[in-house]
This record gives C-alpha cells, sequence and structure tokens, in this order.
C-alpha cells in the first residue's frame, strides 16, 4: 500500500487553472443539470479527505468523479475505489487522468435507478470489493441534486456505509443536523440522527468551487452508530412512518398518525400508542425528539403487527 501521505500527481492538482486547461483542451463546458461545481482549494480538498479518516481496509464510493482529482487523493489511501460518474465525457476524461490507479474502478452512469432506490449495479461493484475483511465508506464532493436520495438510501442498505463524508448544500447540512422545534428538523433529520452521528466540518463559500454555486456548502460528517440502528426493529416502516409523520408537519401528531394510518388501524389504536409512549395528541412531530419518534413507531408497528396476525 502506498503512503497515505504521498503527493497527488501534478496532474491532479484541481484548480481552476488546471480545470479551464483540461475543459479547453476536449471542448467541454461544465453541465449545470449534472450539478457539476468543481471544489478548487486545495486545502478543502485535502480536508475532505482528511476528514473521512481512510485506511487500508475501507472500500470507498465516490460519486461524482468529475475530473478525477479527488480519486487520485483517495486511492493511495484505500483498498479500493468505486466512482461513478454520469457524464459520458468527464467519465473519459477521468479515465485518462487515473490509467495508473489499479485500484480505482470508474462506472460511467446514474448513481439512482430511481429518487428512491439506489443502482443495483453500483452496489454489486462495493460488495465485490468489500468481502468479509474491508469497510465501506461513501466520500465525495456530491452532486447537489443527488445528496438527498443518496444519504437517504445509503442508510436504507443492508450494509450502509460506515461513514459518508461529504460535500453538500449548507441548507442540507443545517436539515441533517437539525434539533426539534427548529424550522429545519424534519424527516432527514430524524432518518439520519435515529442511526448515525453526524458534524459539520467546515462551511464553505461558493468561491472555493468552479462554477461557483448560487449557495454556501458544507464539508459534512456522518459517522453510522451501529447500537443505535440495531435498535429499530423495522427500517422499512420506520422509514415510511416518519416520512408521513412530517408530511403535514405543523398538523397534531394525532390528526397525522390517525391519517397515516387509516388503512391499518382505528382512532382509539393510534390513541392508545399515542398514550402509550407518554405523548400528547396535541403535539406536532417537529417537536418531538428521535426518540420519541422512535418509540411511538414502536408501538404503532406493534399495534398494525397484532392485528394482523
Amino acid at each position: 500500500m502506498s503512503d497515505p501521505k504521498q503527493k497527488e500527481p501534478p496532474l491532479q492538482r484541481q484548480t481552476i487553472s488546471f480545470l479551464k486547461r483540461r475543459f479547453r483542451e476536449v471542448g467541454l463546458q461544465p453541465a449545470s443539470r449534472h450539478g457539476q461545481n468543481f471544489l478548487i482549494d486545495l486545502n478543502l480538498q485535502q480536508l475532505l479527505v482528511d476528514s473521512a479518516e481512510l485506511s487500508s481496509d475501507d472500500v470507498v464510493l465516490e460519486v461524482g468523479t468529475g475530473t478525477g482529482a479527488l480519486t487520485a487523493r483517495i486511492a493511495p489511501r484505500v483498498a479500493a475505489v468505486v466512482s461513478v460518474e454520469i457524464d459520458r465525457h468527464l467519465f473519459q476524461l477521468a479515465s485518462e487522468e487515473l490509467i495508473d490507479c489499479a485500484n480505482v474502478t470508474l462506472l460511467q452512469q446514474d448513481v439512482l435507478k430511481n429518487k428512491n432506490k439506489l443502482a443495483s449495479e453500483v452496489l454489486e461493484s462495493v460488495w465485490e470489493r468489500l468481502g468479509d475483511s474491508h469497510q465501506f465508506k461513501l466520500l465525495a464532493n456530491l452532486p447537489y441534486n443527488i445528496a438527498t436520495p443518496l444519504i437517504s438510501n445509503l442508510l436504507a442498505c443492508q450494509r450502509p456505509p460506515l461513514s459518508m463524508t461529504v460535500t453538500i448544500q449548507k441548507e442540507l447540512a443545517e436539515r441533517i443536523l437539525a434539533k426539534p422545534s427548529t424550522k429545519d428538523y424534519g424527516h432527514l433529520s430524524v432518518w439520519i440522527q435515529s442511526q448515525c452521528q453526524a458534524e459539520c466540518v467546515r462551511i464553505m463559500p461558493p468561491t472555493v468551487f468552479w462554477p461557483r454555486p448560487k449557495v454556501d456548502s458544507a464539508i459534512v460528517h456522518i459517522t453510522l452508530d451501529q447500537n443505535r440502528r440495531d435498535k429499530i426493529p423495522d427500517l422499512v416502516f420506520f422509514h415510511r412512518f416518519t416520512r408521513a409523520l412530517f408530511f403535514h408537519r405543523r398538523k397534531f401528531l394525532r390528526s397525522v398518525v390517525v391519517s397515516a394510518m387509516k388503512k391499518e388501524l382505528d382512532k382509539s389504536e393510534v390513541d392508545a400508542a399515542i398514550a402509550e409512549v407518554s405523548l400528547r395528541p396535541n403535539e406536532r412531530a417537529e417537536q418531538l425528539s428521535v426518540d420519541s419518534i422512535l418509540m411511538l413507531c414502536e408501538s404503532i408497528r406493534k399495534r398494525v403487527l397484532e392485528k394482523s396476525v
């Protein structure tokens, strides 16, 4: 394994001059429809990689290969990299830049089959390299338009990443980290915090990207808490329940749950479930802690199961 502190090859120093030259050479322009905003601050590129705490046991999924600059920083530190790029022109460019990186697998496709499901080819490529002795991590400068479904769907996998270290919109970072009774607290906050520890590593202005986005960004590090995840008996049910809970976030709790469970439980059963976990019917979902939502979900789930027997 190469020295993790080795310097990246000169051509992989993703500065604005490097990007403009390479794009000019191949006749390309960044595609806004794919959310192509390239991180051009070399110190922040390094901070992103360092924050992932990589080791030689890791298999890393990168989404948005771009020119391969971040990939080239990751590869010497890990067992394998699976990097996904939707743009065929960038895929070709990255293939040329990464030709000497033997442990890198490049896939030219969309990482999402649809907004609720990851592409099976991507997951299979990761699983093949994981085996029993390696750890799965996500490390990426994520295109903004896929960040939420990608992170959410990875946590729904049977073998989710041990950690996810990503650049995302600051607004999304605020939703991930939000606390109850705040405007940003919602389904995504609960879904991630019920299974993970999350922290904001750095807020980044638009000037550190090319082209410049219209919003601030953030480096976020999300670490799987397996003990918390193991305490959720049915992840699929929990995911569906929390989505329904925040669909009408300003409605009272009883009204929302009755509506969400109308095909499975009657009102008296919903009332009993809410009372069992010592919640008030006139509270709102946005006021509830993650633990309270977990308890309410399980109280509801048990009643659904009892009726189906």
